[in-house]
């Protein structure tokens, strides 16, 4: 894996499917750990069920790579992605730490982003909420 096949399994424009199960099967061990702010996860079929998961409660989503850095056996990507639900489009900046095997096959994929703030911020009332209690304990 280098950072060009990664750049490619980060990027899924609004419209056009997600990587297909061979795809993910690819690049992904069996034992793949998978893991974000909402849920962990162990092993490929479990992650393909994450993913499919996902773009079933969605009307669309985007996947969008920025900076990747790779060093021995560790990857980080930067990325943004975008979930249209019901009318409204969340947004969430966020980084991804892999560890690969000894195959080059990602065994730990680990998400880093903020889960509350892009998911309630654009929701009516509960926006405001959210907005007032991040500027209480961060400010």
């Amino acid at each position: 894996m280098d950072t060009s096949s990664l750049r490619a399994l980060f990027t899924k424009p609004y419209g056009t499917p997600g990587p297909s199960p061979e795809q993910w099967r690819a690049a992904y061990s069996q034992e793949v750990v998978f893991e974000d702010p909402t849920q962990k996860q162990q092993g490929i079929e479990a992650y393909l069920a994450a993913q499919e998961g996902l773009l079933r409660r969605c009307d669309d989503v985007y996947l969008t790579p920025g900076a990747i850095a790779m060093e021995g056996n560790t990857a980080f990507v930067e990325w943004e992605m975008g979930l249209k639900i019901k009318g409204i489009e969340f947004i969430y900046p966020g980084t991804t730490r892999l560890l690969f095997n000894e195959a080059g096959l990602i065994i730990d994929h680990r998400d880093y982003f903020d889960f509350v703030g892009p998911t309630f911020e654009p929701v009516p009332v509960i926006g405001g909420f959210v907005r007032w209690l991040y500027k209480r304990f961060v400010n």
